[in-house]
């Protein structure tokens, strides 16, 4: 049998942080004594395409595809960002930014203009915004935007469009927006924060369905203990992480209760 992959796309925000990333697995792999291949998969090829790959051994995965069963995979394990909004759990949300200089003061301000989202299966680029917005919608306006664009695919295609002009206002995952301010900050100072969606679980490291039940303990029980390793100090302060909790599929409920909730109030795409 070939030897299964490892690969971290979600979150290589740079090269730089790229390698941390493989860095980090290379040690949690050797932690757990498992023999893993890091398999770049550089942007925008679909990642939709790589989830359904049958030999993930450790791959990031956003958690509202993990719910929707995109693909057939195993949580293994999610980070806790280094942000006092995480309040020290596997959680992350949605920025909804502006540019620096827009005359917006709330998100409200924003409405009648244009905005953007990522993917349909991205929650931090789509089900998170969309759940969100569902609280300002009324009888009378249940479209918010003029305009809407997407699939815009990445966040950083998100980031652009509102450093261009091109959208008023688009939600960037908050750990996304965290590490590229931390590796590439000339990117994210001409935008601001403009409000941020409700906290959900973080994305997290998967393997494939039906990968040995052993590989998948001894990976989680790794990364559980990665926070106490000599190793984790420098890694921790490029990724801007705290150390990491088990994952399982459960988890990832809230995200389809937010999709429930949208459809039911006939609003399947933020609009």
């Amino acid at each position: 049998m070939n030897t299964r992959i490892m690969n971290a796309r979600m979150y290589a925000v740079t090269p730089a942080a790229e390698d941390a990333w493989r860095a980090l697995l290379e040690h949690v792999t050797a932690d757990a004594g498992v023999a893993l291949d890091y398999v770049p998969y550089p942007a925008p090829r679909p990642l939709e395409d790589f989830w359904r790959r049958s030999d993930l051994g450790c791959v990031f995965m956003c958690g509202y595809p993990i719910a929707l069963e995109l693909a057939a995979v195993e949580p293994i394990a999610a980070p806790i960002p280094a942000a006092a909004w995480a309040e020290g759990r596997a959680v992350y949300r949605s920025d909804l930014i502006v540019r620096e200089d827009a005359p917006f003061r709330s998100l409200e301000d924003t409405f009648g203009g244009r905005a953007g989202w990522t993917v349909a299966h991205s929650h931090s680029g789509f089900n998170a915004f969309r759940h969100h917005l569902l609280g300002f919608r009324t009888a009378s306006r249940p479209r918010l935007y003029r305009e809407m664009l997407g699939p815009l695919v990445t966040a950083r295609a998100i980031l652009d469009a509102v450093r261009e002009g091109r959208i008023d206002v688009g939600p960037l995952d908050a750990y996304w927006h965290l590490l590229i301010r931390r590796h590439q900050p000339e990117l994210a100072a001409g935008v601001r924060v403009l409000a941020s969606t409700a906290l959900a679980p973080m994305p997290a490291f998967v393997a494939s369905r039906g990968s040995p039940p052993e590989l998948i303990e001894r990976l989680r029980a790794a990364f559980v203990a990665a926070a106490t390793r000599p190793w984790f100090g420098a890694l921790a302060d490029a990724l801007l992480v705290r150390g990491f909790a088990a994952a399982r599929r459960a988890d990832f409920e809230t995200t389809l209760a937010w999709d429930r909730e949208a459809i039911a109030a006939g609003y399947p795409e933020p609009a």
